[in-house]
């Protein structure tokens, strides 16, 4: 379906007061279209509805009119910049941004997250968010190993000890 139909669908959702069916109208949209400031715009706009200032800080980021409260809002609810860029699920280059305060925003989360990353970053294959350097995460690792592994030795155990069973 046509990117204006499905905006037609939207408008005619919330005029309906289909508030739940439009943001997720508009979330397929914007996820087809990450590059499109005006369905982030209108996302924006169906999260205020919600109550929810970090979503809607999170869609109006890119945009220089903005409210400062829900994009602290967004900012406390991804505090780093990795997971902001995540967030912001932008693809392509900064230059593909309608905006210059938008490319200037883009430019700013990249290179804050290249930073932090210890190496060069992009908006097509974002950092994962799973940490890569933590030995908490290791010691998890381990344990969640160990928990699988004790009850493939017990299957395996009875298994056995009915086969030799089986032939005594």
């Amino acid at each position: 379906m046509p990117l204006r139909d499905t905006v037609a669908r939207v408008d005619a959702d919330l005029a309906a007061g289909r508030v739940p069916v439009a943001r997720q109208r508009l979330r397929g949209l914007v996820s087809s279209f990450p590059n499109d400031l005006m369905l982030r715009r209108r996302l924006a706009e169906v999260y205020r509805l919600y109550g929810e200032p970090a979503e809607a800080g999170r869609w109006m980021y890119l945009e220089q009119d903005r409210d400062a409260s829900e994009t602290a809002a967004f900012e406390a609810r991804y505090r780093t910049a990795p997971q902001r860029m995540r967030a912001l699920a932008w693809q392509g280059p900064e230059s593909l941004a309608q905006s210059a305060f938008a490319r200037q925003q883009l430019a700013a989360v990249r290179a804050a997250c290249s930073e932090a990353m210890g190496h060069p970053v992009d908006w097509d294959t974002p950092p994962s968010s799973r940490k890569t350097d933590s030995r908490g995460s290791a010691f998890a690792d381990f344990l969640a190993g160990a928990g699988c592994l004790v009850p493939v030795l017990a299957f395996l155990a009875i298994w056995v000890n009915g086969l030799v069973a089986l032939f005594d």
